[in-house]
């Protein structure tokens, strides 16, 4: 069974986030911070990680460098529904290794089809 992991402050994001995956057949963990995902993926390696860029602590940015660096075969999916200042992240994520984007808001089928691209 495919693990993902999903990273995001928003609690409504991570919820939305799991039961479709989890409806799909995935194995779904979730955190709400860059640190705990790492911790989370050190503890089990999840085969995807589905992270949001802008986030406390440590962004989105930082986590899909660092997965990258521990865990260079795990597939990155980065997701992001702002812009900081005029810069939109999402080039910047694949950039630094995520395999796929998400611009939020998504739908299910959205977030199934990329998910699907990137295994």
């Amino acid at each position: 069974m495919t693990r993902v992991l999903v990273v995001d402050d928003r609690n409504d994001t991570l919820g939305f986030v799991r039961v479709a995956l989890e409806r799909a057949g995935y194995a779904v963990d979730v955190a709400v911070n860059g640190q705990q995902a790492l911790d989370l993926q050190r503890r089990i390696a999840a085969d995807v990680l589905i992270t949001d860029i802008f986030m406390p602590e440590m962004d989105g940015i930082e986590v899909i460098d660092a997965i990258k660096a521990e865990y260079p075969r795990t597939r990155v999916i980065a997701m992001s529904g702002g812009v900081a200042g005029m810069q939109d992240y999402l080039p910047v994520s694949k950039d630094i290794g995520a395999d796929a984007t998400l611009s939020k808001p998504f739908t299910t089928e959205e977030l199934l089809q990329v998910l699907q691209t990137v295994l």
